[in-house]
């Protein structure tokens, strides 16, 4: 699988759009979820792990997954990250990991993915009983968040009912949704969305 991150990798970390972004998801997730030490917390589509810094300190151990082996090269050069996080290069829809996670947090990698229902489905399978997701994406949006040319983009956001209805068809219930951030370019605004919820036992 290509690399769509390998350029964009080096200067993530000095984007304030992403910083900001990240900072405003990672704020809201723990405002949403209730975050201990001996949680293990998936990070999904982590990149170079703007939100696992983030939560690191208030859990036990952070699986980071994602596609991008440059994004987590950058991830994995972090100190202060070495002894608190695992990172994955796997697409976990098509090889599983053989954890169970007490809680799964996501910031915009989702429009990433094709098969939301499958991916949703995924996060319920890495799941314990009772455990909790923390997603943010875009809300719906006209195609205008990312360029033309960006490879890789499936979805220009999510319809929050529509997203409730996949998590409810998946087992999850406790569904709250907030607006995390709003991004502002070039005159326009987008809304982030950030949505709990809990895996029924």
């Amino acid at each position: 699988m290509a690399d769509l991150f390998e350029e964009k990798a080096k200067e993530w970390d000095m984007n304030e759009l992403v910083l900001n972004l990240s900072a405003a998801v990672s704020a809201a997730i723990k405002e949403q979820v209730e975050l201990n030490d001996s949680m293990h917390v998936m990070d999904f589509g982590a990149g170079t792990g703007l939100v696992t810094t983030q939560i690191a300190g208030q859990v036990g151990k952070i699986t980071a997954v994602d596609v991008s082996e440059s994004m987590l090269d950058q991830l994995v050069a972090k100190e202060h990250l070495k002894l608190k996080v695992d990172a994955v290069c796997q697409d976990i829809l098509e090889i599983p990991l053989d954890t169970r996670f007490d809680l799964i947090v996501s910031a915009m990698a989702m429009h990433h993915v094709e098969d939301t229902n499958a991916l949703v489905q995924s996060f319920a399978d890495h799941l314990k009983p009772g455990a909790r997701i923390a997603l943010a994406d875009l809300d719906t949006e006209d195609g205008t968040f990312h360029p033309a040319e960006t490879e890789g983009v499936f979805h220009h956001g999510f319809d929050r009912d529509e997203f409730k209805s996949i998590l409810e068809s998946k087992g999850f219930s406790d569904i709250n949704f907030v607006t995390a951030h709003t991004v502002n370019k070039e005159g326009k605004n987008y809304p982030i969305f950030l949505v709990t919820a809990v895996m029924d036992a």
